[in-house]
């Protein structure tokens, strides 16, 4: 068996870097919120100074690059993804509908048929 060096990364620094950029954003939002008699223009570019400044921070951190490599991957994927035509989803769409309204029925009748069995036959309270 051939001996494989293990790296350890230490990401300590990448979720203080994102703790960092959280509240950077949550200052941007309390900063609305807290200079209200502001015109709305000026309270407007604060909260999105916050989160243009909080995201810029968070994209300069390890968990934030990995977090833009999976949505790009995602994004690529779905791309791949074969949709189904409107007529399949229509029809799939009504038979979960007519599967619902049989389950519906069903549960109807054997909550009619064991409330009959119980309180008609067995205990004799509706007479």
């Amino acid at each position: 068996m051939a001996n494989q060096a293990v790296e350890t990364v230490n990401q300590r620094g990448g979720y203080v870097i994102i703790s960092l950029a959280a509240l950077v954003i949550a200052a941007g939002i309390v900063g609305y919120h807290f200079f209200s008699t502001q015109p709305t223009v000026v309270r407007l570019l604060m909260l999105l100074g916050g989160v243009v400044a909080g995201l810029a921070i968070a994209w300069l951190s390890a968990p934030g690059k990995e977090f833009i490599n999976f949505a790009r991957e995602s994004y690529l994927e779905a791309r791949r993804v074969v949709w189904p035509s409107r007529k399949e989803t229509v029809q799939t769409t009504l038979i979960v509908f007519g599967f619902v309204f049989i389950m519906a029925l069903f549960l109807f009748a054997t909550d009619k048929t064991l409330e009959w069995i119980l309180y008609d036959l067995l205990l004799g309270w509706r007479k």
